[in-house]
């Protein structure tokens, strides 16, 4: 068995000059996939006030900066960017990285930045229905010489998407925890599925939920690849670990047991055996998703430690 051990960057509260520091580490380190996020404020929301940078612009850097690890977005939100523009980013992406970029979409969440910038948040029907069609336009521009689709939502007209990426199939994840569509939309479209912050319990029953969804759309459940986001919030000793703790609940408030459930709350002596809990339950990709501040020395340990005991490890599994 493998297992892709990747770190998502969320790019707050860093200069650029330690992103492309902290990924050009992450890259020299062995890590199998790089991604960031695509918000135009802070996660979680403290009223538009952390440094924060653009998504597609910053992965523009990320692909110039690293050689081997596959890099994305975990997701783009479609209702920010006309679908046909994405797939045109995420050709020139594959080209500028060498073939090795993956494009997420999801269905958003982040209400509070969608208004300050002046973009409709419809409900949460609506923004899948958008996420299904997006979907199914930028498949279309990136695999076939010419697109026409007259959507409720979006449109293109005789459209076409040149250079194609450089690979032959660029993957396509989506990423949510909607049981009743978004992991329907994922097993009718989808290369990928990611879930973000949830324990590796919840994990595996979703995993079940997304094998129902293949079985009555005829997919190969093995062909969807599996991947889980966990927070973070390694920490040497046990104090340490307290400190995280209290952090979480005073950052995420009511939503702090959920991600406290979804996250590396532990010793590096228990990391990999928590992150072979994901992939005991169906995980083939596990991303430790950072937001700065965090303990470098608990991330010099997980590179140089936790990652090489989780590959052995999967590896005799």
């Amino acid at each position: 068995m493998t297992v892709s051990l990747g770190v998502h960057v969320g790019q707050q509260n860093l200069s650029m000059a330690e992103l492309r520091a902290l990924w050009r580490r992450l890259d020299s380190a062995g890590v199998d996939w790089i991604s960031v996020w695509d918000h135009f404020y802070e996660a979680p929301f403290q009223g538009g006030t952390q440094p924060h940078y653009e998504a597609l612009a910053t992965l523009g850097a990320l692909a110039a900066d690293t050689e081997h690890a596959r890099i994305g977005c975990l997701v783009f939100y479609v209702g920010y960017r006309n679908p046909a523009l994405l797939a045109k980013a995420a050709s020139t992406l594959d080209h500028l990285s060498g073939g090795r970029f993956e494009l997420g979409l999801g269905a958003g969440w982040h209400v509070w930045e969608a208004s300050a910038y002046g973009y409709a948040f419809p409900d949460i029907g609506t923004r899948l229905d958008m996420l299904d069609e997006a979907t199914e336009i930028i498949q279309s521009l990136l695999n076939q010489e010419r697109t026409t689709y007259s959507g409720r939502h979006f449109q293109v007209d005789d459209a076409s998407c040149w250079p194609k990426p450089v690979q032959e199939r660029l993957p396509l994840w989506i990423g949510g925890r909607g049981e009743r569509r978004t992991l329907e939309i994922v097993a009718r479209r989808a290369d990928g599925w990611n879930a973000a912050y949830t324990s590796a319990a919840e994990f595996g029953r979703l995993n079940s939920v997304l094998d129902h969804w293949c079985e009555i759309d005829d997919r190969d459940p093995a062909t969807i690849r599996r991947g889980a986001n966990v927070a973070f919030h390694l920490c040497l000793d046990p104090a340490g670990v307290e400190r995280e703790r209290a952090k979480i609940a005073a950052d995420w408030g009511s939503q702090a047991d959920r991600i406290a459930e979804g996250s590396l709350l532990c010793t590096p002596a228990k990391a990999a055996e928590h992150i072979m809990a994901y992939v005991d339950n169906g995980a083939d990709a596990v991303n430790v998703a950072l937001r700065a501040p965090w303990d470098a020395e608990a991330l010099d340990a997980y590179l140089d430690e936790v990652m090489p005991a989780v590959r052995a490890a999967a590896t005799s599994a």
